[in-house]
């Protein structure tokens, strides 16, 4: 895109941004912050998913207040969901949009990729027939872990708004408020006894506003900070919450959209719940008019989301979309 300022990441293509990261080196062990939110400060709260999100555009969140056992039975339906014979799953396979039920969806021979994807929230945008019918929990529980999720999304949006000197409802409102998109994205990723890395998802950084992620308990999830790649550790019941495009262009660059990809297993089963948050179709993204003037312009053009979401597809192939 020509008039894109440089520091944006819309011309950048999917193969290009693997191809810069493939040879960084690969640490053993991650230093990804991570977050106690039981903590009564709210100061050092806001202080703390801040400077995360500055620094590297990830961090993990315990004790966030959604219900162990909740999580534990979304996990539960989602891999029964996979365990079904593949004609039951094929009932709500994808028809020409990005909802349903795919197999095999990444192309290429280190790509292995199952998933099911459908909307969440607002209301006015979920079509059910996206969401399986067996297992027969499928609905209540998915229903009941969005409501968590988005009291979840709010909190931390406010408390990155109070870290910008913003009023708390600042970027939820900038995203949409009640009509932000929630997506939700289930990824299977089948044991892989080849030897190498072989990746679940290329690099790339997610498109929306901010991520909120939950995995089982086999390993995979990678970020990239200084030319180096990190592992994120499995920490029981933790939401990873992970910085995407529009967040980093609204705050002017000031928070980062993390660059992540995610490898599979020898042996075990990888399984993980992102939920997508971001601006509705129609609403135009850039910086803040309060984060922005003489001494610090604009780094990035205010686009439709719509429009964004075409530039920077425009370098990917459809069977290359990035997942993990």
């Amino acid at each position: 895109m020509e008039n894109e300022r440089d520091h944006d990441t819309i011309s950048s293509s999917l193969a290009s941004l693997s191809k810069q990261l493939a040879g960084t080196k690969l640490e053993g062990s991650a230093d990804i912050p991570i977050v106690d939110l039981s903590i009564s400060d709210e100061d050092f709260l806001v202080y703390e998913v801040v400077k995360a999100s500055e620094e590297w555009g990830i961090f993990q969140v315990v004790n966030h207040g959604i219900p162990e056992e909740l999580m534990r039975q979304l996990q539960v339906v989602g891999k029964q969901f996979f365990d079904l014979p593949e004609a039951e799953k094929e009932m709500v396979a994808k028809e020409g949009d990005f909802e349903g039920y795919k197999r095999k969806y990444l192309g290429g021979i280190n790509h292995w990729d199952e998933h099911l994807f459908h909307r969440l929230s607002p209301p006015s945008m979920i079509n059910y027939k996206y969401w399986p019918k067996n297992p027969p929990q499928y609905r209540e529980v998915t229903e009941e872990y969005t409501k968590h999720m988005k009291r979840l999304t709010e909190k931390i949006l406010g408390w990155l708004s109070e870290g910008l000197g913003l009023p708390r409802e600042a970027l939820t409102q900038s995203i949409g408020g009640d009509t932000a998109e929630y997506v939700l994205r289930v990824n299977c990723y089948p044991p892989n006894q080849d030897s190498g890395l072989v990746l679940g998802a290329a690099a790339h950084s997610d498109m929306g506003a901010i991520t909120l992620l939950i995995p089982n308990e086999v390993p995979g999830l990678q970020a990239s900070k200084d030319e180096q790649w990190f592992d994120l550790n499995y920490i029981n019941s933790a939401v990873v919450v992970i910085i995407a495009d529009q967040l980093m262009r609204m705050t002017n660059g000031r928070f980062k959209n993390v660059f992540h990809r995610a490898k599979t297993d020898k042996e075990r089963l990888r399984i993980s719940w992102p939920v997508f948050v971001a601006p509705r179709a129609d609403m135009s993204v850039g910086p803040l008019p309060e984060l922005t003037g003489d001494e610090n312009p604009p780094k990035f053009e205010t686009l439709i989301y719509n429009d964004y979401i075409d530039q920077k597809l425009k370098g990917w192939a459809l069977e290359d979309l990035p997942v993990y």
